[in-house]
Parts: C-alpha cells; sequence; structure tokens
C-alpha cells in the first residue's frame, strides 16, 4: 500500500492522515450484513463459522461470515458446498425482515449526513459528501462518523472507501474490508490501482480474464499500458473502451440519490438506556419536530405513522397506525407517536432508541383537509408554518416547545437536547 493511502481500523493509527483534498465520494459497505444482523441475537457464535441461508437440499447461501470465508464458503454458493467445505459451520436460516429494518436504519445514518445517497443493495450505498464538508468536516472525518455511527447505533460494522469518484471508492472499501476505511488520494489513484489484478476491475468476469490472461495482461497497470485498439480488437469496441478507462482510474459517473421519498423520519439513540416514561415522550416530541418540518419542507403529508422501540438488548419492536388523512402537523405525529409508545407494553423498560416515522406520503393540500384532532380553523397549522420561516432565516433549533428546554443550574443556560438522524425515503 502506498504511503500515500492509510488504511483505518479501530484504534489508534500510525503515520500522517492520508490526503483526502476532493475526495467527496465514499462508498459505505456492510460487513458480512446478514451475518452480522444474526449476531446481534445470537452473540455466543462470534468468532465461529456463520453462514446464513436455506438448509434444504436446493438452498443457496446467502451470506457467510468471515470465518467461514477462509473455508471458501462465499455467497450464491449451494448449501450443500458450503457444509462440504465448512462441516462445523452453524446454518441460520435468513430473516429478510429483519434485514430491511436494519438496512433501513443504516440509511438513516447516510442521509442524516448528505440526502446524496445513491443504495446499490440493502447493505452498501455511494454517498457525495461534497454539501456536507463545512458542516460536518473532511471526507475522512466524516467516514469515520458514519462508522462510528453505525456501530454505535446498530451494533454492527461496515468498510468505507473514500475517493474522487465512484470505482475507486468501491475499489477501496473492498480492499479494506472488514471494518476498515480506506483513503484513495486524488494523486494516488495509479499507484492504488496498477498493482491490482486485472480481475479487481469491473466488467472482467472468467472469460474476459482468460482473455488478458494470453495477451499477457495480469495486473490493471499492464492493461492501462496497452494500446486501446488492441483492447478494441481483443474484447470489442465497449468492453476494450470501457476497461481502459477504468484502468487509468477515469470514471465520470456521479451519485444519484432517490428522486422519491416513500418515507420521512428521525431516530436517536440514547447516551444511556432510558426508561423514564417522560423522557422518552420528550424525545418524540423531538422526532416529531423534525419529521413534521420534513414533511412540510418536502411538500408531503402522510397518513401512516410509526415508531421503533429499541431495548437496551437490541431488540427492537415497531408500532404504527394509519390515520384517515394524511398530515405533516408535528403536533399530531407526536400524539399518535406517544399513543403508540404507551400501547407498545414498553412503558419503563430500558430503551437505547426511539424513532418517529411518517410513511404512504403524498403531496400535501392534494385533497380538502378536515381539521386534525381538535385543531382550530386557525391556529397549530399556522404557528408551525411560523417556526419554519424562522427556521429557515435563523437555524433550526431558535424556536423550540417549552418542553425541549433543558435548564442547567441557576444561570438558567438552556442546554439542546442530542443529537438527531434524519431520513427521508
Amino acid at each position: 500500500m502506498s504511503r500515500k493511502q492509510q488504511l483505518h481500523r479501530p484504534g489508534p493509527q500510525p503515520g500522517p492522515p492520508a490526503d483526502d483534498t476532493g475526495c467527496s465520494v465514499l462508498h459505505v459497505d456492510m460487513d458480512a450484513f446478514f451475518v452480522s444482523v444474526e449476531l446481534l441475537e445470537h452473540p455466543g457464535l462470534r468468532g465461529r463459522p456463520v453462514v446464513v441461508g436455506g438448509a434444504g437440499p436446493r438452498g443457496v447461501v446467502a451470506a457467510a461470515s468471515y470465518e467461514a470465508r477462509t473455508y471458501g464458503v462465499h455467497s450464491a454458493m449451494p448449501m450443500s458446498r458450503a457444509r462440504r467445505l465448512c462441516p462445523h459451520a452453524v446454518v441460520l436460516p435468513g430473516r429478510h425482515e429483519r434485514y430491511r429494518e436494519v438496512s433501513a436504519a443504516v440509511f438513516e445514518i447516510f442521509r442524516s449526513v448528505t440526502p446524496l445517497v445513491e443504495p446499490l443493495s440493502l447493505d452498501e450505498a455511494f454517498l457525495d459528501v461534497a454539501g456536507a464538508l463545512r458542516r460536518l468536516g473532511r471526507p475522512a472525518a466524516i467516514a469515520a462518523q458514519i462508522r462510528a455511527q453505525v456501530r454505535e447505533q446498530q451494533g454492527i460494522t461496515c468498510s468505507v472507501g473514500v475517493a474522487a469518484t465512484k470505482f475507486i471508492a468501491k475499489m477501496a472499501s473492498t480492499r479494506c474490508k472488514p471494518d476498515g476505511l480506506l483513503v484513495i488520494p486524488a494523486d494516488g489513484v495509479l499507484d492504488f490501482l496498477h498493482p491490482l489484478p486485472v480481475a479487481t476491475l469491473w466488467g472482467v468476469g472468467e472469460r474476459t480474464e482468460q482473455t488478458l490472461a494470453r495477451l499477457g495482461l495480469r495486473t490493471v497497470g499492464q492493461l492501462a499500458r496497452t494500446p486501446l485498439e488492441t483492447l478494441q480488437r481483443e474484447l470489442g469496441t465497449a468492453l476494450g473502451a470501457h476497461l481502459h478507462e477504468l484502468a487509468w482510474g477515469r470514471d465520470p459517473r456521479r451519485v444519484v440519490a432517490e428522486s422519491v421519498d416513500k418515507s420521512i423520519g428521525a431516530e436517536e439513540t440514547f447516551d444511556t438506556d432510558v426508561a423514564d416514561p417522560e423522557a422518552i415522550r420528550r424525545e418524540l416530541l423531538r422526532l416529531a419536530e423534525r419529521v413534521g418540518a420534513r414533511l412540510r419542507a418536502s411538500g408531503n403529508a402522510g397518513r401512516t405513522i410509526s415508531v421503533k422501540l429499541r431495548r437496551a438488548d437490541f431488540t427492537t419492536i415497531t408500532r404504527a397506525r394509519t390515520l384517515r388523512e394524511p398530515t405533516d402537523l408535528a403536533r399530531v405525529i407526536y400524539v399518535t407517536a406517544c399513543e403508540l409508545y404507551e400501547g407498545s407494553g414498553l412503558e419503563r423498560v430500558r430503551l437505547r432508541l426511539v424513532g418517529v416515522r411518517v410513511e404512504n406520503l403524498e403531496p400535501a393540500g392534494q385533497a380538502p383537509r378536515q381539521l386534525a384532532l381538535d385543531e382550530p380553523e386557525s391556529g397549530w397549522r399556522e404557528a408551525e408554518r411560523a417556526v419554519d420561516r424562522v427556521a429557515h432565516r435563523f437555524g433550526p433549533g431558535m424556536i423550540r416547545p417549552a418542553a425541549l428546554v433543558r435548564r442547567e443550574g441557576s444561570g438558567g443556560r438552556a442546554t439542546p437536547g442530542p443529537q438527531e438522524e434524519d431520513e427521508g425515503r
């Protein structure tokens, strides 16, 4: 690894930090995602070879722990072959609803950093953090923050590649797995890329690799120094040009975010577990305020309100209710969220995390609106929109419900609450 590149793993790292100037693209990839989620509920299996997938005669491996991978087990492999390679592996059935739930929470963390999030699957995404640099710091610091939040809030790990392009960022995350962070400086791309085997390039399958080997091309650097005409003659015009560009680290694609919000939510992981119902209700109010503001900013209203409640042992339940009328009012969201919390059976149970979400979105104002709860003809809606205008001009938090203003000592200094994570999906 070049001295210009730096691989970060948990704990202090020797040497100066890598130069991440201009490296605003992050590729975040969860480590053995399905297995990692299962280990949250089966901690006694940590360090053992674990495989997730179908156990029947036609079962297929969906994910394998890194311990199982040392025996040659990998995803998409027939389970019968995986058992032959690693007879002592523990096989667990997949629980895709649970994986989607954790994935949604992870993507909430991504979108709390930047709206430019391009999902590739449940467990990986590209992020463009150029717009977050002033607020959160340099790209490598943002990547480290994401890794820390995923570990703290979800109990699992991820690897992050930081680079100037999507292709190099994804290559970097692959090279630093598991649980790593690798920055590829803009002027160090070729130092990183050219020693790698040609099979690491997108578009090089088994047959293409054989063709390149016949030409004596085994590294990316050898391929890069081969005339474009030769590559196109041997591989075809499109593939030859594609691999030639990648071999020089060229990738003009931008991070493309999902364009349609499917839901808008926010959640909070407490510094210490909380059992006090009043403290939980205050947090639900804080989250409802943020969700309502984001709904109004997006021009949407939603019919379904849900709460997420995570116990200290990471077990999570969700409760939801669909309203007769769509809403973008924080007050309606808060009252409904409190009722869902009170009906969950978890009052006075120690909670690690709470979340509020509004789903079934539609453009606000599409249909005549009935008054919500005991709302007067003018009042709550106008008040919340006035708060929106103040926040737009002076920043969020300038006006808050009285319940969210905490005093410290006799000096009366107000202390802001903990930081929330937001998402629109």
